[in-house]
């Protein structure tokens, strides 16, 4: 392998933009996206990974734009007569999007892994990047709220972020291993950059991060770690990124969030509207647009996010 692989680490929508805007500059044979799939869950029976779906979706051109999850042009038979049924329809899957559900359920009970599913399913879908869960071991991010410990769907679906977030828990984590894709993918001297999608660094990186050896096989790679803030001018531009830093008592910003990652961290890419507050995060600042409405958006960002990593590996 040539020294030319990318190793994207990407969760929820911000994380699959960039992941798209990567896989239009990059050859398919030079991306590796590895998948949080802590929110992973069960629901009316069926295997939901909704980091997944959402990240293959976009690849596959078929995303919805409007929602940022899901398909395009869905339809909602299947839960208008869930709803009428009297069943749990507070997470929505629309009819189009069933089929993947019912498939990838169908699969994990016949044995096989969630990586040989999702490998699957790309291919079939056109999708030529590589698309690697996290892990095949279960691992759930649970939230502790005022009133106690809650599955994350449940905190971030059901009840639309509203609980007050005091902790987070990874359960399995622990014993959870590392995609053996990854690890190959990280050997030293193999890769040319660690990219960390703008995703939440709490529910959607850290989980990643989390794994036993999954940091320690970063910093090994001897690749630059570069990652793009999710916050620009104090705020998430998706989901409770913002929310759940203030009620950790983290400061909610840019700089926050190169704070957490720590020295993980050799390049930060942020948004202009961040220039001034950035101060010494420990990290080469970048200053770009980092706000993704379109696909040029994405393809302009993968291309700053290279090149602040290429600019890293120089001076090395």
């Amino acid at each position: 392998m040539s020294k030319r692989l990318v190793v994207a680490l990407s969760g929820g929508v911000g994380g699959a933009k960039l992941a798209l805007g990567l896989s239009l500059v990059l050859p398919a044979d030079e991306l590796l996206v590895v998948v949080n799939t802590s929110d992973d869950f069960e629901h009316l029976g069926l295997s939901i990974s909704p980091d997944i779906d959402t990240l293959t979706y976009a690849l596959a051109g078929i995303d919805n734009p409007a929602t940022g999850w899901g398909r395009r042009d869905e339809t909602w038979s299947f839960m208008d007569s869930i709803g009428a049924l009297g069943g749990e329809d507070w997470f929505r899957l629309g009819d189009r999007d069933l089929a993947l559900h019912v498939e990838r359920t169908r699969r994990l009970r016949l044995g096989q892994t969630l990586s040989e599913v999702t490998a699957d399913i790309c291919r079939r879908l056109g999708i030529g990047a590589r698309v690697v869960p996290m892990s095949d071991d279960r691992v759930r991010t649970r939230v502790r709220g005022d009133a106690g410990w809650i599955d994350f769907q449940d905190y971030f679906v059901r009840q639309q972020c509203r609980p007050v977030v005091h902790e987070l828990a990874f359960d399995g984590v622990t014993t959870a291993r590392p995609h053996a894709d990854i690890t190959a993918a990280l050997r030293p001297g193999d890769v040319r950059a660690v990219i960390v999608c703008p995703s939440n660094p709490f529910v959607s990186v850290e989980p990643i991060l989390a794994i036993p050896g999954m940091r320690d096989a970063i910093k090994a790679s001897g690749a630059p770690v570069v990652a793009v803030s999710p916050i620009i001018g104090g705020r998430a531009v998706k989901g409770p990124t913002a929310k759940m830093m203030r009620e950790l008592g983290l400061e909610a910003s840019a700089a926050g969030v190169a704070a957490r990652y720590g020295d993980l961290l050799d390049g930060y890419i942020v948004d202009h509207a961040d220039a001034d507050q950035i101060g010494n995060v420990g990290a080469r600042v970048t200053i770009a647009g980092t706000l993704m409405t379109s696909l040029h958006d994405r393809e302009m960002l993968a291309r700053v996010t290279l090149d602040a990593a290429d600019a890293l590996a120089s001076q090395r």
